[in-house]
């Protein structure tokens, strides 16, 4: 469920026409609903509610500091996967002590910032890793809790690009290795082992795949505590999937994923951290553009809009789907024709979709792409030179500009050209 609704003929944000929000900011824009965030986040509370546990939400999804202060004030944790992200979570007053940090190249300066500025643990996804974290807390004086990551083996059913669990991907240790890895970092200086953690991928949709892995944690647990370690957390990470095709059948529920952590791994007495982010903000944004031309081609119409694979680079990237609708809600009994739904992008890829039905609009119209909230403006870049699109927040009836449009002179102001030029 979304706060995105016609009202009177016209989609809206919570209670806030988009047509209002575009005369205000302009083509194209992504808007954020404020309802929907606080919604997806509580599902995950109530999914795990009686066990000692925490959300943190994965960053790398979406990470507009409005957006992460939104959740932060839930008491949401935070998933990082780079200084950066850090700095963001920080800055959106997270406290270090609800902030986990993933990611498979941690340098010594990402190392050093987290353990001065506090962490919850880091994820540790080898053992060159494990052992610049011991030689980095030594060196302060400090103790690093770790999770150590393990690759159960696992296949998502994924895309293969957003596929982590199985043996051939680059993240995690091997769970055949896990225990040689653990008698090393109860061996360092400087390491605190905290427990377990465990992530197999993006856009899950069936749950078979978590309990496998689940499985395969639980009984690694067993192994480690008999092996004398105190394992007092498990990271199952993230990766449950959204409904971008409407017409499809649902994704599992966050309340079915809670069960199968319970039957799984719930009697262990752990403490049960988990990484969602596109299930938490994903159909929490839309991205809004205006139709400049409508083309006709051989055999084919073209509409072509204002956004652009630089703007939302998902279906180019991974043949991705999002529904697209008419900002003004057609008229009953209007009959959609198919089009090719492309940017002004200089590539062929700049190609949102192909032959979609769509109720017939012309230029100036303005037409929204759904779950647009997760990996959308964070990975949106300036390609062809166009500027970064704005990012709104919507509240009820208020909306704001959470990222500003940048000017072109602030774009061309960034470059610097050498003096001898």
């Amino acid at each position: 469920m979304d706060h995105f609704l016609y009202r009177d003929g016209v989609l809206c944000a919570e209670d806030v026409p988009l047509t209002e929000i575009a005369a205000s900011v302009g083509t194209p824009f992504y808007v954020y609903s404020t309802a929907t965030l606080t919604r997806h986040f509580k599902l995950f509370e109530e999914a795990l509610a009686g066990m000692d546990h925490l959300v943190c939400f994965a960053i790398k999804s979406n990470s507009n500091l409005a957006v992460l202060k939104t959740l932060g004030e839930l008491g949401a944790g935070m998933d990082v996967v780079s200084g950066g992200e850090y700095r963001r979570a920080k800055a959106a007053g997270v406290p270090g002590e609800r902030i986990v940090f993933s990611g498979v190249g941690k340098t010594r300066e990402e190392i050093h910032l987290a353990l001065t500025g506090g962490i919850r643990q880091f994820n540790v996804e080898s053992e060159p890793e494990l052992r610049v974290i011991s030689e980095v807390a030594s060196e302060l004086g400090v103790e690093a809790p770790i999770a150590i990551r393990v690759n159960p083996d696992v296949d998502a059913k994924t895309h293969e690009k957003i596929a982590t669990g199985k043996s051939e991907n680059k993240f995690g240790i091997p769970i055949a290795k896990a225990r040689a890895v653990y008698a090393e970092a109860a061996a360092l200086p400087g390491i605190k082992v905290m427990g377990v953690d465990v992530h197999i991928g993006s856009q899950l949709t069936d749950l078979a795949p978590f309990e496998a892995a689940f499985l395969k944690v639980r009984e690694l647990t067993e192994q480690l505590r008999a092996d004398g370690h105190e394992i007092v957390r498990l990271d199952l990470g993230g990766g449950l999937g959204i409904p971008y095709e409407r017409s499809n059948s649902a994704p599992p529920l966050p309340i079915e994923y809670g069960e199968v952590i319970r039957r799984t791994v719930g009697d262990l007495g752990c403490e049960i951290e988990i990484e969602p982010g596109r299930l938490i903000s994903g159909n929490a944004g839309i991205l809004v553009t205006s139709v400049i031309y409508l083309k006709q081609g051989e055999g084919r119409d073209f509409l072509i809009v204002d956004a652009a694979m630089n703007d939302l680079v998902r279906p180019s990237m991974y043949g991705a789907h999002h529904d697209i609708v008419p900002v003004v809600e057609p008229a009953p009994g209007t009959e959609a024709a198919a089009f090719d739904i492309v940017g002004p992008v200089c590539e062929t890829g700049d190609t949102f979709a192909k032959g979609r039905a769509l109720t017939p609009v012309g230029p100036g119209d303005l037409i929204a792409f759904r779950s647009a909230g997760a990996y959308g403006a964070v990975m949106s870049s300036e390609y062809n030179s166009r500027p970064l699109i704005p990012e709104v927040l919507v509240n009820g009836d208020q909306f704001a500009v959470i990222r500003a449009r940048p000017s072109f002179e602030e774009m061309l102001g960034r470059d610097t050209i050498p003096e001898w030029l």
